[in-house]
């Protein structure tokens, strides 16, 4: 038995002396990656920010029916690339309605339009599962000289999930405070990014029903920009194809354009800029047109 806690104790000092090593290094090991791409993603289990060679973003102006989110964003996203004050944004409802292309989107537009020399704005996305490390995130990124758009897709908390904590104080609480240079946008189906029947559990069980759920809710607040996306009508939706063609260039009789689009949408059961660009990836490929 006393081997075998030696065993363990050397085992436990190996760990924690590689654990400090790499800490050690990791702030200079992010400087030197981060003068190579303008795109990564966060590998929380090697702390490390994967380049990502090409993102895949559609131009700004293909985004139809969001005109006031895409504005909103825009501008606000132009202001951070400029060192001016600038809120973190929630982009909520409804699914296929662009909300995490705008983000992609916005960024590749604002990231253009910077000058030649000026440190590029960087976009790094989080995925959900390792929001309890962005903390760890911003300490490494806080001091390096460039601007940093996080950004987690369809960001969500289950039932007894507690890493929306780690969310609150990296977004604004702790002593700290969040970086100067980093700036946090998130997508999720849900306005409060909790579900309907979590909240209402919590307020029919609780002594203070309004207190008991403050906390989760008290999250959303977090975000000085809420931007809200919802289903479009059939004139957006064929708006959306008609600019999808327009782009690609395909060519096809506009009466038969419109009753294919509608047919696909009545045949998906919805309407929305995702149903648009998979009747577009479609409409392509039976045309014997590449979209490049």
């Amino acid at each position: 038995m006393t081997k075998d806690f030696a065993k363990l104790e050397d085992l436990l000092e190996r760990i924690a002396v590689a654990l400090e090593r790499g800490q050690a290094r990791a702030p200079e090991t992010l400087e030197g990656v981060l003068g190579g791409s303008d795109a990564f993603v966060w590998d929380a289990e090697a702390l490390q920010l994967l380049p990502v060679v090409r993102v895949a973003a559609l131009p700004l102006a293909l985004l139809k029916g969001i005109d006031n989110a895409r504005d909103t964003l825009h501008e606000n996203t132009r202001r951070f690339a400029a060192g001016l004050p600038a809120n973190n944004a929630l982009l909520w409802g409804a699914r296929g309605m662009g909300k995490s292309s705008l983000v992609k989107a916005v960024h590749a537009e604002v990231h253009r339009a910077l000058p030649q020399g000026a440190g590029k704005l960087a976009l790094i996305e989080i995925h959900r599962e390792d929001i309890v490390s962005l903390p760890l995130l911003l300490r490494r990124l806080r001091g390096i000289e460039r601007r940093f758009l996080l950004f987690c897709d369809d960001l969500s908390f289950d039932r007894d999930d507690t890493s929306y904590k780690s969310l609150k104080a990296a977004l604004e609480g702790g002593v700290e405070g969040r970086p100067a240079n980093v700036l946090f946008y998130a997508t999720s189906n849900r306005r409060h990014m909790m579900p309907r029947d979590m909240m209402e559990n919590e307020r029919s069980t609780a002594i203070n029903p309004s207190e008991a759920v403050e906390e989760k809710v008290s999250l959303s607040d977090r975000f000085g920009l809420w931007l809200g996306f919802h289903h479009c009508a059939q004139d957006e939706y064929l708006a959306m194809v008609a600019g999808y063609v327009e782009h690609f260039k395909l060519s096809l009789d506009e009466e038969q354009l419109r009753e294919r689009a509608l047919a696909w949408a009545a045949g998906r059961g919805a309407r929305s800029g995702r149903v648009a660009w998979q009747f577009i990836q479609d409409l392509a490929g039976s045309l014997g047109k590449p979209l490049g």
